[in-house]
């Protein structure tokens, strides 16, 4: 499956809409367990990290989290980037719109920036298993933080992520470049470059994967094949919400072993 085209519907559907956008990001924020953790860990480390943070977003997509640390890490400033100049473009609007002046955003390659020293905080929400090079981009983010600063990564795991389980399997995104991550091949790509405290939780253990493949995958793939089923996903949600939220909960509140994501936190020496 291609989550991008998917995604272009959803972005083309709120850019012109500052009240959806909101609706929309609460909804993602509701309804992908992975949101739950990474927003879980902000709030840790905002009380961490003392004073004014200064925020990279790396891969801000939709903008979500931006939105969320802008609300809820304060005080701080952000800078937000995205390969793509149409999102970027569109959460320019609306950041602009909302008042939001601490809030920036630039169209920017991970494996090609230059930041020195300049961030508290790195934020990379479902990025990584996109990118072939990911060392390369491990060492900008380090160049990029200040000494102390907090890298928090959330990716799929080797445990299941892009729902591949055997050999055999094909990641359930077509864009991914890697399955995923385990806590040993982030630690181990990290700490040569100079990270450290490296801390881990995986997610999407054995109830949270049930809620992913109720509430994301099987809607994913049927607007996949027809964006015409969008209009039937009010009613299929009427069924499954409540089901799939308390096997969210059950999962937010386990120690998993093992779990098809991972959020990861590591820091500059």
């Amino acid at each position: 499956m291609h989550y991008d085209p998917v995604k272009d519907v959803f972005a083309s559907a709120i850019k012109k809409n500052p009240s959806l956008r909101i609706l929309f990001y609460k909804l993602l924020d509701m309804m992908f367990l992975r949101s739950w953790y990474v927003r879980r860990e902000l709030k840790a480390i905002r009380i961490k990290l003392n004073g004014k943070l200064n925020i990279y977003d790396a891969g801000t997509g939709y903008g979500q989290y931006s939105y969320f640390m802008a609300k809820k890490l304060q005080p701080n400033k952000i800078y937000a980037v995205d390969v793509k100049e149409n999102w970027i473009k569109d959460c320019e609007t609306f950041f602009k719109a909302k008042g939001f002046k601490e809030v920036a955003f630039g169209i920017e390659d991970l494996t090609e920036i230059k930041h020195k020293e300049q961030f508290d905080l790195i934020v990379c929400v479902d990025v990584m298993e996109h990118i072939v090079e990911d060392v390369k981009v491990f060492s900008n983010y380090y160049n990029a933080l200040k000494t102390g600063g907090v890298l928090l990564i959330n990716t799929p795991s080797i445990f299941g992520g892009s729902d591949v389980h055997d050999d055999d399997d094909e990641s359930f995104v077509g864009e991914h470049a890697r399955d995923g991550y385990s806590f040993e091949d982030l630690r181990d790509k990290l700490s040569p470059l100079g990270f450290h405290n490296f801390k881990h939780k995986y997610s999407y253990g054995y109830w949270g994967d049930k809620a992913w493949r109720l509430g994301i995958k099987y809607p994913m793939l049927a607007l996949n094949k027809s964006k015409v089923l969008l209009l039937l996903l009010p009613f299929y949600y009427l069924v499954t919400l409540i089901p799939v939220l308390i096997l969210m909960f059950v999962d937010y509140n386990s120690n998993n072993k093992v779990g098809s994501g991972i959020t990861f936190i590591a820091e500059k020496k």
